[in-house]
């Protein structure tokens, strides 16, 4: 993190103004984004999917020029992000720039990752996926889908993701956060995670690694919180409780079911705050069952004051 001391040498009143005067920005905004809670970080992480998908493809003997379009049916990445059109018209330089790293980012992995937002054209809105055309670099707008008014209503984590999963397809959805992080190794055990999908299952939940238990003592704490509650409470609540509904992330879902069964989360003010366990409860009480595997794992960022 750039300390406001540092601002103050460098005569820069944004951050973006640091970066601006750095010999190498994109490699600094790189360097940076790995070592804190942002976007970057996740998007990077999870998109070590596509490269275990890759050597398990060549591993089981997949042609090389087909490799690709294989590894496409298999994963794609729906970043939900309600104010980029905002960002990208926004009058504030700082916003604008947020925008144009979101780009940077999509033209890194034009192949898999894309960006769902709401657009509005006078009193119309939209909600959109916009991507990039792996060949030429251009963006695309993939879908275009006029709404009845503005989706935000109520809480806006869950309407993010209700009027984003509208985009995603295949058969299983994962839902995770801005600020988690993915792991090489244990990307190559995600299609035995969704052999984890017997019988009646349709939430299956794993473990979260805190990436941010170096950050001081109260993240140290935070962190050692986050792991007492990863293992033994969810293992406790899973069985034999049976009470383990949905813990927001970074769970993997039966999109069909889940998609005729109440979505994901529900978003009404105030009534539905921790709206995350709404999602599990319309599972069980649909004949539904819930799992939790410790095989596997992921990053997530925890409080670090």
């Amino acid at each position: 993190m750039i300390k406001k001391g540092a601002m103050v040498r460098q005569g820069a009143k944004e951050v973006a103004d640091i970066i601006a005067q750095q010999e190498h920005p994109a490699q600094l905004r790189q360097w940076a984004s790995d070592r804190s809670q942002v976007l970057g970080r996740t998007i990077r992480g999870v998109m070590r999917i596509t490269k275990a998908l890759r050597v398990l493809g060549r591993i089981e003997g997949i042609p090389e020029e087909e490799l690709e379009n294989v590894v496409d049916t298999k994963f794609e990445y729906i970043v939900s992000c309600q104010i980029y059109g905002k960002l990208k018209t926004s009058d504030k330089p700082v916003d604008r720039w947020k925008a144009q790293s979101i780009d940077e980012l999509r033209r890194q992995f034009p192949r898999s990752l894309k960006v769902a937002f709401i657009h509005q054209e006078g009193k119309d809105f939209y909600s959109m996926l916009l991507g990039v055309d792996p060949e030429s670099g251009e963006d695309t707008i993939i879908y275009k889908v006029k709404l009845p008014g503005n989706p935000i209503l109520g809480e806006g984590k869950p309407e993010n993701q209700n009027h984003a999963i509208i985009f995603s397809r295949g058969e299983y959805v994962m839902t995770l956060d801005m600020n988690q992080d993915n792991y090489m190794g244990e990307s190559y055990k995600i299609r035995n995670l969704l052999e984890q999908f017997q019988g009646k299952t349709r939430i299956v939940g794993f473990r979260e690694h805190a990436i941010s238990g170096g950050g001081g003592a109260v993240a140290d704490f935070a962190a050692s919180a986050e792991f007492s509650f990863t293992t033994t409470t969810q293992r406790f609540l899973t069985w034999p409780l049976m009470v383990r509904f949905h813990y927001g992330h970074p769970d993997i879902w039966d999109k069909t079911f889940t998609m005729t069964s109440g979505g994901v989360s529900k978003s009404s003010k105030t009534l539905h705050i921790s709206e995350d366990i709404f999602g599990g409860i319309n599972a069980v009480l649909r004949g539904g069952d819930v799992a939790y595997a410790e095989f596997i794992h992921c990053g997530k960022g925890r409080d670090l004051t």
